[in-house]
């Protein structure tokens, strides 16, 4: 079925006008022209001729623009374009804070088919890789896969004007109870940067496993990376083998968000190294599920100088602007340490010239103006939550009930908790980040992310089939505008995203929830 402009996008661009009789068709003629100045944009369109090519096979080549386009081609400028309410096109950047809209002079496009020609323009790289998505999107789905086909290759004809709603528009995943592979993780970021989703958050230790190594503490990775939940494999991404990964999120302009889990969640860094327990014993290696009864001895110097070694060899792995320091769960420290521990640790973090993030435990404590807190357990009172965001605090929004993707969808779920309940396509759809928590306006919330734990979650397949379709309704939480956002209209674009999930081999839930057309 050939995509029309303003049913097939997602996430909803910000405004659409459809020239109803126009398309734009690939040929074996069509070239790429790239503007002369500007590597990243180079890079962009052989990245989209990368995409295109193995489904329609033709050689579209990529080729530097001199004057004007021509008929029979796919332009990518790097120019300002004037936008309803902004005098560039509009985006958002994780180090933006909520707010300030400068971040959305940033990820903003305009894409314009006509009969003739397809000209993508932005104001930044960040901006023409975003509108890549939604030229894929315009396309039938079949230019997903990997062997030649017939096509033809129509783009309806029109105008999209879009901008994202949110600066940190994100997905977490956890590494820590079962392992993913570079390989495995580079197919996540491939999936979450299709729906403009531009932070990945790996949850790189946790009491069953530590995913990274470090030089000045070696043990955490060969002995606490040994094992996982179950006793099965375990694993850890080398210095260089991480590197990989920021590097194929940086390519598509996806930051990544490293998340050394402290002071609980910590059995692994305790059984590599026991002198980072208060009673300098090494407990067994973990592969249970259980939450809340680790911790490192906060009274004792080895663990400042454990915290300073390992933040300060991510941080210099890692070029986003934030390190995760978990602070979930920590059910054997009072609060007054526990907030000192906070204190002291976002210091650690500040000094390696990196912002904290925080799990929402983390309120509690006095947060430097350029740390963030996380939002996650609506079970508990936000009270630390509001006083935080008073103190001029970020919040990112990651409501367990709506978003956390490790939930089932129903009773029916081979995989999953319920512990937050189901969540179903539409629970995560339904909602607004701008009204989630009373006291807390818009101008508080950098983002949302959907955290996907991994307890039950073994393979990339259990990833995806968890992921999608709900990871996309979030992505439009956190692009599109609050005005205008229908379930029954977004159901009807998600339907078209089946046969595009299909083509790209996707393991996605058939959801009822959603009229996908017809079988597979």
């Amino acid at each position: 079925m050939q995509p029309s402009l303003d049913r097939a996008v997602v996430p909803a661009p910000v405004a659409v006008a459809e020239s109803r009789g126009t398309e734009f068709t690939l040929a074996r003629s069509t070239r790429i022209l790239v503007p002369s100045g500007s590597s990243e944009a180079a890079r962009i369109g052989t990245y989209l001729a990368g995409l295109l090519r193995p489904s329609t096979g033709y050689p579209l080549p990529v080729e530097k623009a001199s004057g004007t386009g021509g008929r029979d081609v796919i332009s990518i400028e790097l120019a300002g374009a004037a936008q309803p309410g902004h005098d560039r096109p509009g985006a958002a950047r994780p180090g933006a804070e909520g707010g300030d809209r400068g971040h959305d002079a940033v990820e903003g496009y305009e894409l314009n088919v006509t009969g003739g020609a397809v000209t993508l323009r932005a104001s930044r790289p960040e901006g023409l890789f975003r509108g890549v998505q939604t030229l894929r999107q315009l396309l039938p789905a079949s230019i997903e896969s990997t062997a030649t086909r017939p096509g033809p290759w129509r783009i309806p004809g029109g105008r999209v004007i879009d901008r994202p709603r949110f600066a940190w528009r994100g997905a977490a995943l956890d590494v820590a109870r079962h392992f993913f592979t570079v390989r495995e993780v580079q197919r996540y970021i491939d999936l979450i940067s299709l729906y403009k989703l531009n932070v990945l958050h790996l949850h790189l230790t946790d009491d069953q496993g530590w995913r990274i190594a470090v030089e000045s503490w070696p043990r955490l990775a060969t002995h606490g990376g040994s094992t996982a939940v179950g006793g099965g494999r375990g694993g850890f991404y080398s210095r260089q083998e991480y590197w990989e990964i920021v590097r194929y999120a940086q390519d598509r302009y996806v930051t990544v968000v490293p998340e050394i889990d402290v002071p609980g969640h910590t059995t692994a860094a305790l059984a590599s190294y026991p002198e980072l327990s208060c009673d300098g014993r090494a407990p067994a290696l973990y592969t249970g599920v259980d939450v809340g009864f680790s911790s490192l001895c906060l009274d004792n110097a080895a663990t400042y100088q454990f915290l300073d070694d390992v933040i300060g060899e991510v941080a210099a792995l890692t070029p986003g602007p934030y390190i995760h320091i978990g602070g979930d769960e920590v059910r054997t420290v009072g609060d007054d340490r526990y907030a000192a521990f906070v204190e002291r640790v976002q210091r650690i973090v500040q000094a390696h010239g990196k912002r904290s993030v925080g799990w929402q435990e983390t309120a509690k404590a006095r947060l430097l103006p350029t740390s963030v807190v996380q939002y996650w357990d609506e079970r508990c009172a936000a009270a630390d939550v509001r006083r935080a965001v008073r103190r001029g605090t970020k919040l990112l929004l990651s409501p367990a009930s709506r978003v956390y993707l490790d939930m089932k969808y129903d009773g029916h779920t081979r995989l999953g908790t319920e512990w937050a309940g189901h969540v179903e396509v539409r629970d995560a759809y339904e909602w607004d980040p701008a009204t989630l928590l009373d006291g807390v306006g818009v101008q508080d919330v950098l983002g949302v992310e959907a955290p996907l734990w991994s307890e039950t979650v073994r393979s990339v397949a259990d990833v995806e089939h968890m992921a999608f379709p709900r990871l996309a309704g979030v992505a439009e939480v956190a692009w599109s505008p609050a005005a205008g956002r229908q379930w029954d209209c977004y159901r009807q674009r998600l339907a078209a995203q089946g046969p595009r999930w299909s083509a790209m081999a996707v393991n996605y839930y058939r959801s009822p929830q959603v009229p996908w057309p017809g079988p597979g």
